[in-house]
């Protein structure tokens, strides 16, 4: 991982933020986004997005071959449920690895889980998802999604060698319409994009992140 930037890296937290006011958006009302419902929550947080990260998304979906299709996993998560789940899965390491201090513990978690001040998800601009054939079958690509570096044996890193030729081309496909589009992704995690968040102007260079953590999202009706 010496050539990964992981979300503990302190040139993440030094990005400025200038929030650009997007709203969030529900992709269950975009034309042709299969939703999955395996992170669904009581508000419908997690299918949502803001209006500049979806209309990529929707971009990005054009660029793959016909009848492949993006399955959407998650998109917003709120912060009280980040702080959760990084607390959790930091509890988990600790156990693991009862000599590491706070920062190693820190940085272990953040190839997972992003650190709640700076996750991408957060923000809005961040989305886990995976492809699917026209009628919502997932496509190999090497891993579950969601699947930790523990489980995968660290197959779940976007770059990892020890997949198989077929999930490794499905990977290459997304990562090239994805980053046509605009987004970037985390590579300790294959189904992680994000746009406009702090790491994504990390890599790309821009001025500042164009979007803080976001409001709650509007109830559907």
């Amino acid at each position: 991982m010496t050539d990964i930037i992981t979300l503990s890296d302190s040139r993440v937290a030094a990005i400025a933020e200038q929030e650009c006011g997007e709203p969030l958006v529900d992709l269950r009302d975009a034309p042709g986004l299969r939703i999955d419902h395996r992170q669904a929550d009581a508000d419908g947080s997690y299918a949502h997005l803001r209006l500049g990260a979806l209309r990529r998304l929707l971009e990005a979906q054009a660029l793959l071959p016909d009848g492949i299709r993006f399955l959407v996993v998650e998109g917003y998560r709120p912060p009280a449920l980040q702080r959760r789940y990084f607390a959790q899965y930091a509890a988990t390491l600790r156990t693991a690895h009862p000599d590491a201090g706070p920062d190693r513990i820190r940085e272990l978690a953040s190839a997972y889980i992003s650190p709640p001040e700076v996750a991408p998800h957060v923000s809005g601009g961040a989305v886990d998802l995976t492809l699917c054939t026209a009628d919502g079958t997932e496509l190999p690509l090497g891993t579950e999604v969601n699947a930790t570096p523990e489980e995968s044996a660290g197959a779940c890193r976007t770059g990892a060698p020890d997949i198989g030729a077929e999930s490794r081309a499905h990977r290459a496909l997304m990562s090239r319409a994805l980053t046509t589009a605009g987004f970037v992704n985390y590579p300790t995690e294959w189904w992680h994009w994000s746009y406009g968040d702090r790491y994504w102007a990390l890599l790309t260079g821009a001025p500042a992140a164009r979007y803080g953590p976001a409001g709650a999202p509007a109830r559907r009706r």
